[in-house]
């Protein structure tokens, strides 16, 4: 188990995309990492895009902080869109990454990396959806399943969630 003692946050709000949340928590897990679901409020349960999955949060991201963790997770879905607007979500996503910890984003979490202004001169990737987004906010748009790019890890859409995994995995180690 490569995570074992390791602390990861990961974000949700109404709208996130099922396997993008629910892959890379287990796979955290499975390596041994203690998962702490972040949202806007504590014990909030929401519901994924689809209406077919709900995630419950464990803290608000406005009750803990970036020294709490060793690295942060944002999954895709429209959550990103809702979370991007709260300064305690940017605000805390902002000071793991400055913390050199590892922040993990695919689909549209870029949205969120954008709002807490992490992307400028980074490779970055995602939901085509969002391509214009990063490239306006000064990332490089790269077209591959997943990567790591200084300290963020980066991945595309659902398909790529293996990769993704893989990146999170031996970026965390």
């Amino acid at each position: 188990m490569r995570l074992e003692g390791k602390r990861i946050a990961i974000l949700v709000e109404e709208g996130f995309e099922d396997l993008e949340f629910w892959a890379p928590l287990m796979r955290m897990q499975e390596e041994g990492a203690r998962v702490t679901v972040v949202g806007l409020t504590a014990g909030k349960t929401v519901k994924s895009k689809t209406g077919g999955l709900t995630a419950t949060t464990d803290v608000a991201a406005a009750d803990v902080q970036a020294s709490d963790f060793d690295g942060l997770i944002v999954p895709g879905g429209w959550a990103p869109d809702k979370l991007r607007r709260y300064a305690a979500i940017t605000t805390l996503v902002r000071q793991v990454y400055d913390q050199g910890k590892v922040v993990g984003m695919i689909c549209h979490a870029g949205l969120v990396g954008i709002s807490a202004g992490i992307v400028r001169g980074h490779r970055s990737t995602g939901s085509l959806g969002i391509k214009d987004d990063l490239l306006n906010a000064g990332a490089t748009w790269v077209d591959e399943p997943a990567f790591r790019d200084g300290n963020l890890v980066w991945g595309r859409v659902v398909p790529d969630i293996p990769f993704f995994c893989r990146e999170l995995v031996a970026a965390l180690a």
